[in-house]
């Protein structure tokens, strides 16, 4: 039995005041994959053959490998927050929550650094 009152319980276990900002975050992400996506879509339809060759020469454009490092970035972050709300929604157990939200931002940090990687490897000649 507690003897506080109803509304001395409920102070202090309201709002982190983080979920606005993540739905911001989220919805600027999308935002910014418009552009990105429209660009990547029709640079790629642009080229004359998507052969490695081809592929590899418009990658190595300087504006070319920064849009895509940018694309990679963005497009890893956006997935990080939506996934990161599905994991928070459907684990109820607390352990087993971290553990999984844990093992997707390391998978989402993975994936973006593997991604900038190939685009720098490439875009600097090192692709063979």
């Amino acid at each position: 039995m507690s003897l506080r009152s109803p509304l001395g319980r409920a102070l202090g276990a309201g709002s982190a005041k983080d979920g606005v900002r993540h739905w911001w975050m989220q919805r600027l992400s999308s935002i910014a994959l418009v552009p990105l996506s429209i660009w990547f879509v029709v640079s790629l339809l642009s080229l004359p053959t998507l052969d490695h060759v081809t592929v590899t020469a418009w990658m190595g454009q300087s504006w070319t490998a920064l849009l895509l490092i940018l694309f990679v970035l963005v497009a890893t972050w956006h997935s990080q927050l939506g996934v990161r709300v599905v994991a928070e929604d459907y684990i109820h157990g607390a352990g087993a929550k971290t553990l999984v939200l844990i093992a997707l931002t390391f998978a989402h940090a993975l994936v973006a650094a593997a991604g900038v990687f190939a685009v720098l490897k490439v875009a600097f000649g090192g692709a063979s």
